[in-house]
């Protein structure tokens, strides 16, 4: 039966002055007495604010030496965070995540450095990250922080963040890259992984840590040295000894995928945007002792590109003929060099042939390293590979690919595709179709044209070609390869467009080159290449959801292929129902088992005055993983009929607090008494105006509106006194 998290005592002291008086009065902390793990935040006051963040067993002698820390004496104040609950390895985890959060979060520059984020481990590490959300809305609360975690999450600041915590996998590369760069004298260094596998995190966490400021005055002693951070710190003062003022730039090869990680650089202590460059910007200055390529797969060649006069001069520079490639200008224009590869994104005839890069492995003087472990997709692993061995043939079953904590389902429609989608991108955000160049671009120039047809329902291709995933438009618009790689998604809505189907009759996948528009990516290349440049294309798109991916497919026949191997959406049969009812006896000892509430919730007016009664337990199925603090119950009513159908049973979490701006809700209220509707519940998208007082916030209104095809619904307005009766059951998570 499913557990509701047990109350945890988060304990936020007040403000300590950051202080020789200060410091006695922390020695007064029940915590820091008693030599307890602890969280501590410390931060000034200043219009440009800056914070640390630390954790310890011994914070009263730790905060002492950030005291004699003369860097640290911008600092003004400091919160201990203490809990019964709190064991070390727990804080070590709530300090790192901690730290990827509040790098992102804008409200302060961090003056803590990146070595020793490290993913942590241990028992309830799940349990742990419900405590970190309530200390963060705790901060919320008490002004330390604005922004969510949900929206944090979705920026690119806090993808892309040097303050991400490695994996086993990464931090272990990372320490081969330090050594090969300091100790071996490695000065080509070559990294290997599939998408997803965290090649960018780990490229921009090594530019942080290489341009850190190694705080000399520090106790090395206190340094967690079980964990690498002490060999880290070696490692970069061994660096920085070696190349003093060292010149060192992150390569990136697409423009747009440039731009992301100028503007998170900008915004990093000791990293700027002109730390990121092109391949082109190697030729400015002096020699680089350093160049990080990210995405190398995608370095150019003197081939189908629209800037071939550029191109050949950079050549000539260097005095190569037009076989020199970008490549080539990076080997030249560096000391060292660190190169991120996957050869299954090479997606253009412009990309360097993988046999440049198959000569650089060969050389005994490259270190060769390889990432394994999956950092992006939550069906792991196995869905890399099940999406290759799909969509080059070499599936030996026809059994749907399932993953419990993935969705993935192909569709009939294009219509029920973009209608799920839309409920995912208000419940997640960052949820985008994606398509293969399969139609002309005529809205770059007519902006009031329609590029793609699908089902009589027109849509545009990507109005901006620069960080499209985050522009205002792109929930609307349908994206491309070159506007989504190297990106990540909550779900990618991938659209096999009509230049790829099916052939029945000879079992393959056929490409035609008469309905592939991208005019560089098939120019000069025979139908061979060109197929496994689109098949790439679309896997590479498939891999880009985090949380999901769905599939539509033009062609009848390549539809029905995805289907034997897929789920299609809407198909249940008898023997799979969406959930079993239980006895209150088999739900005492069935760990999948949530409520099921008899509260008849109106989707239209609020239905007639009665308390929920908790009459029967349902098994929810295996594919739902969190259902700790959760319930079910029947919505009835067609105000809602664009997300939810009349009668249907729907998923809840209870609400805990927190933002609801935007979200489906579960109401109650029992002082409204008007002719539409009696006292009781309703479910509506919740949306709230909010008044800012010297003593808060307060609401002014709550509307709940409905989401219905049938116009005779209105928006529910509740202000006054009407707010004061209206409580917020449970947050919408999905229709069972």
């Amino acid at each position: 039966m499913s557990t509701v998290f047990p109350e945890v005592l988060i304990d936020i002291s007040e403000p300590y002055s950051f202080s020789k008086e200060g410091l006695e009065q922390i020695k007064q902390n029940r915590w820091a007495i008693n030599q307890w793990p602890l969280v501590y935040f410390i931060d000034s006051k200043g219009q440009k604010k800056k914070c640390y963040i630390g954790e310890s067993t011994h914070a009263i002698t730790r905060i002492a030496s950030h005291l004699a820390n003369k860097k640290k004496a911008v600092l003004d104040q400091v919160l201990l965070i203490g809990s019964d609950w709190f064991n070390k390895s727990a804080t070590l985890d709530i300090e790192s995540t901690l730290i990827r959060y509040m790098s992102a979060e804008g409200s302060y520059d961090l003056m803590n450095g990146n070595y020793g984020l490290k993913t942590h481990n241990y028992y309830e590490r799940k349990i742990y990250r419900e405590v970190f959300s309530r200390i963060w809305e705790q901060l919320i609360e008490r002004q330390v922080v604005r922004r969510s975690l949900t929206d944090i999450e979705n920026s690119q600041i806090f993808k892309y963040s040097p303050y991400k915590s490695l994996n086993e996998d990464q931090y272990r590369s990372l320490l081969e890259m330090l050594d090969g760069l300091t100790t071996k004298q490695s000065n080509r260094i070559f990294v290997s992984g599939s998408a997803g596998t965290g090649k960018t995190i780990l490229a921009t966490y090594l530019m942080k840590l290489l341009k850190s400021d190694i705080d000399l005055s520090d106790n090395e002693e206190e340094l967690d040295s079980s964990n690498g951070t002490l060999r880290e710190i070696r490692y970069i003062r061994r660096f920085q000894q070696q190349y003093p003022n060292a010149r060192i730039a992150l390569v990136i090869a697409m423009d747009s995928l440039r731009a992301t990680l100028k503007d998170v650089f900008s915004k990093m202590p000791n990293l700027n945007a002109g730390m990121v460059i092109s391949p082109s910007d190697t030729f400015k200055g002096p020699k680089y002792d350093l160049l990080i390529v990210d995405e190398a797969h995608r370095l150019r060649q003197y081939k189908n590109i629209s800037w071939m006069g550029a191109f050949k001069k950079n050549n000539e520079k260097l005095g190569l003929d037009n076989t020199g490639t970008e490549l080539d200008w990076i080997s030249s224009n560096s000391k060292n060099q660190i190169f991120f590869y996957d050869r299954d994104q090479e997606v253009r005839p412009s990309d360097i042939d993988e046999s440049r890069f198959l000569d650089l492995l060969k050389n005994k003087a490259t270190l060769k390293l390889k990432l394994r472990s999956q950092m992006r997709v939550m069906g792991g692993a196995d869905y890399i590979t099940f999406v290759d061995e799909l969509l080059r043939l070499k599936r030996e079953t026809t059994e749907h690919f399932e993953v419990d904590e993935y969705e993935l389902k192909v569709f009939d429609s294009i219509i029920d595709m973009q209608h799920v989608l839309q409920e995912r991108e208000r419940k997640y955000g960052l949820c985008r179709m994606i398509a293969g160049y399969s139609w002309p671009w005529s809205s770059k120039k007519d902006k009031k044209a329609m590029d793609i047809e699908i089902e009589g329902i027109h849509f545009q291709w990507n109005q901006v070609s620069r960080d499209w995933i985050n522009s205002l438009t792109a929930v609307n618009e349908i994206g491309c390869i070159h506007t989504t790689m190297g990106y990540d998604l909550n779900y990618g809505a991938v659209i096999f467009g009509p230049e790829i189907s099916y052939n029945h009759a000879k079992q393959c996948i056929e490409v035609d080159p008469d309905q592939y528009y991208d005019k560089y990516g098939k120019q000069g290349v025979d139908d061979k290449q060109l197929k496994d440049y689109v098949i790439n294309i679309y896997k590479n798109m498939m891999y880009r959801g985090i949380r999901g991916t769905f599939v539509y497919a033009c062609d009848a026949a390549l539809r029905d292929y995805l289907k034997k191997h897929i789920p299609t959406f809407g198909a249940k049969t008898a023997a799979t129902p969406a959930f079993r009812i239980l006895s209150a006896e088999e739900a005492l000892d069935n760990s999948r088992a949530v409520a099921l509430l008899n509260i008849m919730a109106a989707a239209g007016s609020f239905s007639d005055n009665q308390l929920p009664e908790q009459q029967q337990w349902i098994e929810l199925p295996n594919d739902i993983k969190d259902i700790d603090n959760h319930f079910v119950c029947k919505v009835v009513g067609e105000s809602m009929n664009k997300i939810i159908k009349n009668g249907s049973y729907c998923l809840f979490r209870r609400d805990t607090g927190g933002s609801r701006e935007g979200k489906i809700v579960l109401v109650q209220s029992t002082d409204i008494q008007d002719a539409d509707f009696g006292s009781g519940y309703t479910m509506k998208e919740y949306h709230s105006s909010k008044q800012t007082t010297e003593e808060g916030w307060r609401h002014e209104s709550i509307t709940l509106k409905p989401l219905s095809d049938d116009h005779s619904y209105r928006d529910i307005e509740l202000s006054e006194d009407a707010l004061l009766s209206l409580k917020v059951v449970g947050i919408f998570e999905q229709v069972l």
